[in-house]
């Protein structure tokens, strides 16, 4: 793959961002699996269109990054996802941008974020472009709406196998005895929709708590 095309691929990427300036705010964080029935319930009770039915959803999602050709620049990382429970789905290819730094008083932890529905042949496209198959993995779990907000209650699985041939696939493996609890919002910069986030994430309390994480200190 040319360098040329690569570099075109990075900056096609940085203007659709300008052309849609979309943002992620969000708050995470873990509960062991002997409480998660309890959260889900307290989330039944706070959440909207619960009369509905309790949404579940079984994922799995493969992680690329891509090297730039200019000195300095940060991979390109990007996450392709699909529903295993769901077979005629649109693929979701994903961008999610590196942390703001920003003001540090920010109650949440906001990103750029870009979300484009795609078919199965983008894995190999991304393959194609000279992408590397970071890891993967399966979730498996809730998701809930709260107004704009998006509340997921998710288990993690590692794969066994040759990363992103299923055929090599073997039974899905636990990473911890734990939930991942992960409360967003996507929005066009409307910074006051953290406030909004932490008086929510607060009335799950004492069952989870939902912070801002700062993964350069990871």
């Amino acid at each position: 793959m040319s360098t040329g095309y690569i570099t075109s691929a990075l900056d096609s990427l940085a203007n659709a961002l300008q052309i849609i300036p979309q943002h992620e705010y969000l708050l995470q964080g873990t509960i062991l699996d002997l409480h998660v029935d309890h959260l889900v319930q307290r989330l039944r009770g706070l959440c909207d269109n619960m009369d509905q039915g309790l949404q579940t959803f079984h994922d799995h999602e493969i992680c690329f990054s891509l090297l730039s050709t200019k000195e300095g620049v940060a991979p390109l990382i990007l996450r392709v996802r699909r529903a295993i429970d769901i077979m005629d789905a649109p693929y979701q290819l994903r961008y999610i941008g590196q942390q703001e730094v920003g003001d540090r008083t920010r109650p949440t932890l906001v990103r750029n974020s870009l979300d484009i529905a795609c078919t199965p042949t983008v894995i190999e496209y991304l393959k194609e472009l000279g992408c590397n198959v970071d890891f993967e993995y399966t979730s498996r779990g809730y998701m809930f709406r709260k107004g704009r907000m998006k509340i997921t209650v998710a288990k993690i699985f590692k794969l066994g196998g040759v990363p992103s041939n299923p055929e090599s696939y073997t039974d899905p493996i636990p990473f911890t005895q734990s939930y991942l609890v992960e409360l967003s919002v996507l929005t066009a910069g409307q910074d006051g929709i953290g406030k909004e986030m932490v008086h929510f994430a607060e009335q799950l309390r004492p069952l989870v708590k939902l912070e801002k994480i700062d993964y350069k200190r990871l």
